[in-house]
């Protein structure tokens, strides 16, 4: 304890801001406000906002950053917590999504970006939950500027979660169904509108609670096909009227998820890209040994690192905005906080009774 002690002293008397990887230390020398965890755990007990400053002076290769806006996303919790698989040794700044405005442009950078340009991390765990940042080209990406910020600061987690699960694992064509579970997630709601532009339907699976009509008249206006509860699924006549869905995606594991393998259609496919029931995957043999599914895992902070400079991350990205400017893809049903009361961001984002809220997204302006 007095290490961490110490440590925390030397924050406060150099202010001292982590960047990028977070292994990287960027001098500030006075201006800014930043978050900080010098130890894993509680997100609302090691989370703590400490001052910085803006810097004078830019080396050449360097671009400042004017954080605009910034989700608090599951994984920015469990990597808080220690428990996420990509791991930064604290202290370091959280944040591992955000949309920023370029302020000031080294010497050699001149060509690549321009004060004024919108940019989002290339990497996870660039530490976004702060005012300002220091950055290299190389771990930006520039993006129009041209949609809501909500939208700027969202879209390349969870619609490109969505958008790769739909694309890579199954050629789907219009007129085929998905089946999802959590279907009210982040994720579940782009993988709605994204499949609704394509032509797809969708059979969207959510828990059951007191507000489930409210909930199922918001996911519908989003362009879901059906909505159903866990308990109503096995029944349904709606579903059977659809053609059997040759894509599953999961984001709750245990029986859930074995709802969604009863309904696959022959040689469909079960993608699994979350667990929030904290359950293992049971598949029925039939499934495996009759009709002969399958099972894969996706994770996007793994797509990303292999993408980092490809043309496909680019393409997606453009796609994605542009099915926003057209009105087909919104930001996650949300709350803007100001940066300032991150502390309830924070517990709104912790998970009630395994359901979680609206998408808490911190905002600077």
């Amino acid at each position: 304890m007095m290490m961490l002690g110490r440590t925390r002293q030397v924050f406060l008397r150099t202010f001292r801001v982590y960047v990028a990887d977070s292994q990287r230390i960027s001098q500030f020398s006075g201006g800014g406000t930043s978050l900080i965890y010098e130890e894993y755990g509680d997100p609302l007990k090691v989370v703590k906002q400490i001052d910085t400053v803006i810097p004078q002076q830019l080396k050449d290769d360097q671009v400042l950053i004017r954080m605009l806006a910034a989700p608090v996303n599951p994984a920015d919790i469990n990597t808080i917590q220690g428990v996420y698989p990509v791991k930064t040794k604290p202290p370091c700044v959280p944040g591992n999504e955000g949309v920023g405005e370029i302020l000031d442009v080294g010497n050699k950078v001149r060509s690549e970006l321009q004060p004024g340009d919108y940019v989002i991390p290339r990497s996870t765990a660039f530490g976004t939950w702060r005012t300002h940042a220091l950055a290299t080209p190389s771990e930006l990406i520039k993006i129009p500027s041209d949609v809501d910020l909500a939208t700027a600061a969202t879209i390349a987690v969870n619609p490109g979660t969505a958008y790769r699960m739909l694309k890579d694992f199954v050629p789907l064509t219009s007129g085929d169904t998905v089946i999802q579970n959590g279907a009210n997630s982040a994720v579940g709601q782009a993988v709605i509108q994204i499949a609704a532009a394509l032509g797809l339907k969708t059979v969207n699976v959510v828990r059951d609670r007191p507000s489930i009509n409210e909930l199922k008249q918001f996911l519908t206006k989003l362009g879901a096909t059906v909505v159903l509860t866990e308990s109503e699924l096995r029944k349904s006549e709606e579903i059977k009227a659809l053609p059997p869905p040759s894509l599953a995606l999961n984001c709750v594991g245990g029986r859930s998820s074995t709802e969604l393998l009863r309904q696959l259609a022959p040689e469909g496919v079960m993608v699994t890209y979350g667990g929030m029931s904290r359950q293992p995957i049971a598949v029925p043999t039939g499934a495996l040994i009759f009709t002969d599914v399958k099972l894969f895992g996706f994770w996007m902070t793994r797509w990303n690192s292999n993408h980092l400079n490809h043309p496909e991350r680019h393409q997606m990205l453009d796609e994605l905005f542009q099915l926003a400017r057209n009105g087909e893809l919104k930001p996650p049903d949300h709350t803007l906080v100001p940066f300032s009361s991150f502390h309830i961001a924070l517990e709104n984002a912790m998970p009630s009774e395994g359901m979680l809220g609206k998408k808490q997204i911190l905002i600077f302006k």
